[in-house]
């Protein structure tokens, strides 16, 4: 998988992560769009709007387009959510300057 792109869903990517062998799906979380359980996803992104202090973590297709999206206060805490849903991602963020 390529790198995420520098926006993704309309937000500034800060930092990425595509998921494959080097992470576990938890399961702990289960994502519901429009009725429709999701699969797992191919990447990970933390993102931020423009004018926000406030971070995404968005769930993305094999094209970094998103999926799925949850909202958090701080960074920190958009990629510990990102771990409670895949472990081993907090060891492959590729952060963006």
């Amino acid at each position: 998988m390529s790198a995420a792109p520098e926006i993704v869903g309309g937000a500034r990517v800060i930092c990425f992560s595509p998921i494959d062998s080097r992470h576990k799906q938890t399961e702990k979380v289960l994502h519901v769009v429009a009725g429709t359980l999701q699969r797992p996803v191919a990447g990970l992104a933390v993102c931020q709007y423009e004018g926000e202090d406030t971070f995404y973590l968005f769930g993305c297709d094999s094209d970094w387009s998103s999926v799925t999206d949850t909202w958090h206060q701080t960074f920190e805490e958009a990629k510990e959510q990102a771990e409670f849903e895949y472990e081993g991602v907090s060891e492959t963020w590729e952060h963006y300057a």
